[in-house]
């Protein structure tokens, strides 16, 4: 498939700078994809489409002060680093910008020594890996020298860092945030308990593999890079019952959906584990796991919004996009969202 099969125009003016001013009053599409028909909703209107057994998985990954910049010790260069996945201790794999002067052995400074990180192993597209050395506790140090790392497209830090956090981010590790889960609320997540909905979270730990662009020609040129995730038992047990009992299971995000479709796709069924994906999920790929899913709107030619394709068709895809464009939806990590589901389930 060509890449270009999922692009479409976007107006710049219609990327979100800044979070809704209260979480569950950004918009909604909603999405019955086997009836290809949808309506416009404010967000806090999703509790109307879930039913009384119905099981959400969020990720409940934390995002980490993971934008750090320094220099490079030798040339006082000036060097961006992203952490994306601690490989063990104080080792990470990080994304450099600027990355061609550092190489094995080369050190940055960050915030005048009170961070420093020296270049283990140099791999491709800017990928480094990295020993970092300091005095003291890490996360402290990161939270005093690191910044949130918001993607490129939003031109100014957060006046709250906490809304470029998910109200039930829990385990820290992310270098993104799983932006569909922004719009819910703690009452929200009260209204559908009280309606029966059973509310489960598993974590990935978002890295390169979420949001790197995809520059290859065709789709099934591109590698994702792996992403760490885990689920426990009692998560595990709940939601094959939950199969069994024939329930939907509904997404909150494309990070869930990866997580669940990894797992089931290994082992046929959901079991306690804590492993590495680069599941791609794309057109043509046979949903095991997930029965509905709710997520953002994507950039052009990104793997998410061939998850999307894959699950509601492409072409009608592009219809809703379309559709969201028209009615001044906001796009991306602050922007609005669709809840999609199947009428067939």
């Amino acid at each position: 498939m060509d890449i270009s099969l999922f692009d479409f125009e976007l107006p710049e003016e219609l990327i979100a700078q800044s979070p809704a001013k209260v979480r569950d009053e950004s918009r909604l599409l909603v999405i019955d994809k086997d009836k290809k028909c949808y309506e416009d909703k404010i967000f806090h209107d999703i509790v109307d489409y879930f039913k009384p057994g119905d099981v959400l998985v969020r990720n409940n990954t934390k995002v980490l002060p993971a934008r750090l910049f320094g220099e490079k010790e030798e040339t006082h260069a000036h060097v961006e680093v992203l952490l994306l996945k601690n490989i063990e201790g104080d080792i990470w794999e990080c994304l450099c910008g600027n990355a061609k002067p550092i190489k094995v052995g080369s050190i940055i400074s960050f915030k005048n020594g009170l961070l420093k990180a020296k270049c283990l192993e140099v791999k491709d597209e800017g990928i480094r890996i990295m020993e970092f050395l300091y005095d003291g506790i890490f996360l402290e140090i990161l939270n005093e020298v690191g910044n949130m790392p918001l993607p490129p497209y939003i031109k100014k830090q957060c006046e709250d860092n906490s809304r470029y956090q998910t109200v039930y981010a829990k385990t820290l590790g992310s270098a993104a945030a799983p932006t569909a889960g922004f719009h819910f609320t703690e009452q929200l997540f009260e209204k559908l308990k009280a309606k029966g909905v059973e509310v489960l979270d598993i974590t990935l730990n978002i890295g390169l593999g979420t949001f790197k662009p995809v520059k290859e020609k065709t789709v099934e040129e591109h590698k994702m890079h792996s992403e760490h995730f885990m689920m426990d038992e009692e998560t595990a047990n709940k939601l094959n019952k939950a199969k069994e009992e024939k329930r939907r299971i509904i997404a909150l995000g494309t990070t869930a959906t990866r997580t669940l479709e990894a797992i089931m796709q290994k082992y046929h069924k959901f079991v306690a584990c804590e492993e590495d994906t680069a599941i791609f999920i794309k057109p043509g790929y046979k949903f095991l796991a997930i029965d509905a899913l709710i997520t953002n709107f994507h950039l052009p030619k990104s793997t998410l919004i061939m998850l999307v394709s894959a699950f509601m068709g492409r072409e009608f895809t592009l219809e809703c996009y379309k559709h969201a464009i028209d009615n001044k939806y906001r796009f991306f990590s602050f922007g609005d969202s669709m809840f999609i589901y199947g009428s067939k389930d």
